[in-house]
């Protein structure tokens, strides 16, 4: 297991990076014509995310989310409570990790008994999820939110991504910051994060705990149907990418044409954010990434996973994962657990009384898992 070191950068940028999208523009990750078939070989090895041109680059060279025009803007859609401020902002880090610079944002408490590790889905990053940071830091909790493989400002050649990656990459992390100070790790996973945190979870087995907003396994048709925006993804497609892949692995895909991106949130103007953002929704990926995450098995079945408690927190207005998908996942559980729905909230749950209810379980969940800890917690 590589656990490569920690390092904060504070180098200033040189370079202006672009801003977002207005909404409805089209995104063209590749700032190119899109033809996928011609655009086959060329594609195939360049670097993924608006960061591609960094991520090679020397330290002093990294750009930061303070270069970029309007990150705040995903802040106005959640409550004031979960808002940045100049003190609840979270610092900017770059982990080097399997000849990738990944890149992290942390929200330290040094007092904090546990560690969260939040991790994003296909629609979003890891400063996406700051208000969760922002609430976790109000009970007294350190969080680690990084930018996955291909999303964010983490680039990786387009030969490299596939979803094994993002599992790898998280157990990495899992066993970086436990060498870091000890402390505990809970893994909060929103959207396909939360299969994320559970694939990782039970491939590491080193984590005290598991909240995840969704829990949909995409090797079930009905749960590819649901994720999928074309008819053909969602029925057929996988048999086709697994049996056409020396042809098709390489072809550049929009994530917001071959999921439901615009079902991401029930506020239209979030929902259109997020799939307008060239770092989250808007981006593209190659069609081995969706090959891999529809055929993607975990290392413990459910109905064997006992490495920590779930706590899973539906949205109960979610139009992108019906609930019904994650309770089929949900109800195989061996582990301890507990399913609460949130009222009123959308697949990325900023409405309430969804986030309050969310915040109240995830407080009882982190307590109880802390009762539990050994004494002393940290070494």
């Amino acid at each position: 297991m590589d656990v490569a070191c920690l390092r904060d950068v504070s180098g200033d940028g040189r370079r202006a990076l672009p801003a977002l999208p207005e909404r409805g523009r089209p995104v063209n990750r590749l700032s190119r014509p899109v033809n996928a078939v011609r655009a086959c070989s060329a594609y195939e090895g360049r670097m993924t995310t608006a960061a591609q041109s960094l991520a090679l680059s020397p330290a002093m060279n990294r750009r930061h989310y303070k270069d970029f025009a309007g990150r705040e803007r995903y802040q106005t859609f959640f409550p004031e409570g979960m808002r940045c401020t100049p003190a609840t902002t979270p610092q900017e880090e770059w982990w080097s990790w399997g000849g990738l610079d990944v890149h992290l944002d942390r929200l330290a408490v040094p007092e904090s008994k546990i560690k969260v590790i939040v991790l994003h889905g296909a629609g979003a990053y890891g400063r996406v999820m700051a208000p969760a940071a922002v609430l976790a830091r109000k009970h007294g909790w350190e969080t680690v939110s990084p930018d996955l493989p291909g999303y964010g400002l983490t680039a990786v050649p387009s030969a490299r991504l596939e979803y094994s990656l993002w599992v790898d990459c998280v157990v990495a992390l899992i066993e970086a910051e436990l060498a870091r100070d000890g402390r505990p790790v809970v893994l909060f996973g929103v959207s396909l994060g939360g299969l994320l945190a559970y694939q990782a979870a039970a491939r590491s087995k080193r984590v005290v705990g598991l909240v995840a907003t969704t829990l949909a396994d995409p090797r079930e048709r009905d749960v590819r149907r649901g994720f999928a925006r074309a008819e053909l993804l969602g029925s057929a497609g996988l048999w086709l990418l697994e049996n056409l892949r020396a042809v098709t692995d390489g072809l550049p895909m929009p994530m917001r044409y071959m999921s439901r991106m615009n079902r991401i949130s029930n506020k239209p103007d979030l929902a259109a954010l997020c799939e307008s953002d060239p770092l989250g929704g808007g981006n593209w990926v190659p069609a081995r990434f969706l090959r891999t995450l529809m055929s993607a098995a975990p290392d413990i079945e459910p109905e064997d996973f006992r490495v920590c408690p779930v706590l899973l927190t539906h949205p109960g207005v979610d139009q992108m994962t019906d609930i019904s998908l994650s309770r089929r996942f949900f109800d195989r559980l061996a582990a301890p657990k507990r399913m609460v729905v949130l009222e009123g909230a959308s697949h990325m749950p900023t409405e309430q009384p969804g986030v309050d209810q969310m915040e109240r379980a995830v407080v009882e969940f982190a307590r109880s898992l802390e009762a539990d800890l050994p004494c002393p917690a940290r070494h």
